[in-house]
């Protein structure tokens, strides 16, 4: 856990039960569903291509070279 959601959580613990529902509200202000979110992505399969070529067309080649190790 990050330190920001550290204090997070430690702050959120010392609200005062009264005060509670308004943070909470204004928390939810700042909160978007995932289903907001669109899928896929703007930048998903930018790459130009038909899609066949997943593993590129040097891959073989390369991996034969020791290309990783």
């Amino acid at each position: 856990m990050s330190s920001e959601r550290q204090e997070l959580a430690r702050l959120a613990r010392e609200i005062p039960d009264e005060e509670v529902s308004q943070a909470l509200a204004e928390m939810r202000r700042h909160l978007h569903p995932i289903s907001q979110r669109p899928w896929p992505p703007a930048w998903f399969g930018v790459a130009a291509g038909d899609g066949t070529a997943v593993g590129g067309r040097r891959s073989e080649e390369l991996l034969g070279e020791g290309f990783g190790q």
